[in-house]
Order: C-alpha cells, then sequence, then structure tokens
C-alpha cells in the first residue's frame, strides 16, 4: 500500500500540469482501494469556469468512474487545502478523507479561514490530514505566484 506522501506527489504532478497551462497551480487525486479513480488540476482560466477546481474536476471524475455520486470509502488527495466550494462538494459526496498539503488562510475550508470538515450544524464530516508535502505544494504555489508578478513587472516595464 502507498502512503500519503506517494500519492500526494501524483497530485503534485497534476498540480504542475496546472503551472504549464498558467493555471493556479493545484492538483487533486481519488484514491479508492489503492487505485486513482478520479484526478484534476485547476483549469479555470482555460475553461472559463470558476468551479473548474482540481477537487470538483477530480471528484467528478471519480463519480464517473465508479458510477456513483457516493465516493464513500475514498481518499481525496490535494495540493491546497479546500475552499469552501469545494468543501461542500466533498462532503456531499461523502468522501470520509480529505489529505492535503498547504493551507489556505484565506479561503480554506478546512480549519484556514473556515472549518466545515467538522463543523457541528453538518450532519456529515470528513477526516482532515494537514500538511502532507507541504513545503513542495506551497513552493509551487510561491513559484507561479512569482512567475506571474514577473511577468506583469515585464509588461508594464515594456507599455
Amino acid at each position: 500500500m502507498q502512503d500519503h506522501a506517494d500519492w500526494m506527489a501524483l497530485a503534485l504532478r497534476e498540480a504542475e500540469k496546472a503551472f504549464d497551462k498558467g493555471e493556479v497551480p493545484i492538483g487533486a487525486v481519488v484514491i479508492h482501494q489503492g487505485r486513482i479513480v478520479g484526478r484534476g488540476h485547476n483549469m479555470m482560466e482555460t475553461l472559463q469556469d470558476p468551479t473548474a477546481h482540481a477537487e470538483m474536476l477530480a471528484i467528478t471524475s471519480a463519480a464517473n468512474t465508479l458510477a456513483s455520486w457516493r465516493l464513500e470509502g475514498c481518499v481525496l488527495y490535494v495540493t491546497l487545502e479546500p475552499c469552501i466550494m469545494c468543501m461542500g462538494a466533498i462532503l456531499l459526496s461523502r468522501i470520509p478523507t480529505i489529505v492535503f498539503g498547504a493551507q489556505d488562510p484565506r479561503y480554506g475550508a478546512c480549519g484556514g479561514a473556515i472549518q466545515l470538515a467538522q463543523h457541528e450544524r453538518i450532519d456529515v464530516h470528513t477526516n482532515v490530514i494537514r500538511g502532507v508535502a507541504e513545503a513542495e505544494c506551497s513552493e509551487l504555489i510561491r513559484r507561479f505566484f512569482q512567475q506571474v508578478r514577473r511577468e506583469k513587472t515585464s509588461r508594464r516595464d515594456a507599455g
């Protein structure tokens, strides 16, 4: 059986695909019984769709693979703490465990900005494992935004 770091490495590969497309580099994989059943990376810019987050695409892919919206027995690995929208989809799809890399203090819904994974008023909960490959996940995001700022400065200086 693979461990969390191995599965997160696959989510990081998805994040690198997003990076290469000029998307915020977030990647996700859904694992069921030791195999990948869903994967995704941010595609918001490519699809011009505000819901095209890595988690949403991976959840849809997993539901299609398993022919069920109930993803009980699955584990979601994602490079950045899920946002409120993604957390809603995670809870509604019944994913029992989330493993994430970097914390998101701005939009994170697993304790970063708000806690929805174990919220007392919601009748479905999910276990959260934080900080797996955190340095690598954070570094990829940092490099992306550093590159965006450099490009913006270059365009400003050229114009």
